[in-house]
């Protein structure tokens, strides 16, 4: 009869060292300062309550006194969105081509465009929309200006992580047969990476709409600035009535686009 061997269980925490201690301790320390510095106060907020309850109440029932004026508000917003990426998308892809590690024509020159890049994605979206306000005027306009903006910030990083990762077989292919550099990217490597860059799109529109709506209470045109003037002039019926509009476009466009995305993945299968 075999003897049976027993061995001690590992430990459950690993003891951690003073460095890590000192990291944690640093960053709990750091958490509890934040937390007074958000103004978080638990007596305010039950003082609060009831002014939310009162304009909650307020807010029904929806009004539709000017309910024409507000759908235009909403194809505006959405027409802003459609157009602020499919701009953004057009100028994000020689960008992303730029800026890939297989594509690029110079290191320096990837450097730079990843550089700009960061750039105009790191730049708040209200911050475009105060720029081109004061640059082109208030408006759908300057709205429309600030989602191609975002719009390249969020799609040509992923559009040259989309074509870095395209298999080398078939561009190499081309190239060795004397095909020029544009018609390798062109006939190859877009049409292999094309499943996630539409995907990328698709994504990039959801967050346009979204964005649009915002860009609004600054001026840049939409539904955003009905919104703002509802709470201003304390219409929290016509607020709410905006609200549901909003809700409406964001979610339609979301179950648009989650199709368009299903029925892709179906093809590549």
């Amino acid at each position: 009869m075999s003897e049976q061997r027993y061995t001690n269980p590992p430990a459950r925490f690993e003891r951690p060292s003073a460095g890590s201690l000192l990291i944690l301790v640093a960053f709990v320390a750091f958490l509890a300062w934040s937390i007074s510095a958000a103004g978080i106060s638990v007596p305010e907020l039950l003082t609060g309550l009831p002014n939310m309850a009162k304009i909650a109440s307020e807010m029904v029932p929806p009004a539709t006194d000017r309910i024409v004026p507000m759908m235009h508000s909403v194809l505006v917003t959405f027409q802003m969105a459609l157009v602020g990426t499919l701009i953004g998308i057009l100028v994000s892809l020689p960008l992303a081509v730029l800026m890939s590690r297989n594509h690029t024509p110079h290191a320096t020159v990837r450097s730079v465009i990843r550089s700009l890049v960061s750039f105009i994605r790191t730049t708040p979206d209200l911050a475009w929309a105060l720029f081109f306000v004061a640059s082109v005027g208030l408006g759908p306009f300057a709205g429309t200006l600030t989602l191609v903006m975002d719009t390249i910030g969020f799609c040509a990083r992923f559009f040259a992580e989309s074509i870095e990762e395209v298999d080398d077989g078939p561009p190499e292919a081309l190239a060795a047969i004397g095909a020029s550099r544009l018609s390798v990217i062109v006939c190859a490597t877009l049409p292999m990476a094309m499943p996630s860059l539409v995907n990328t799109g698709l994504f990039a529109l959801e967050k346009a709409v979204r964005s649009s709506v915002v860009l609004g209470l600054v001026g840049a045109g939409g539904i955003g600035a009905e919104l703002a003037t509802s709470m201003e002039l304390f219409r929290f019926d016509q607020a709410a009535t905006i609200i549901l509009t909003i809700f409406l476009l964001v979610l339609g466009v979301e179950k648009v686009s989650s199709r368009a995305r299903m029925s892709l993945l179906k093809k590549r299968q």
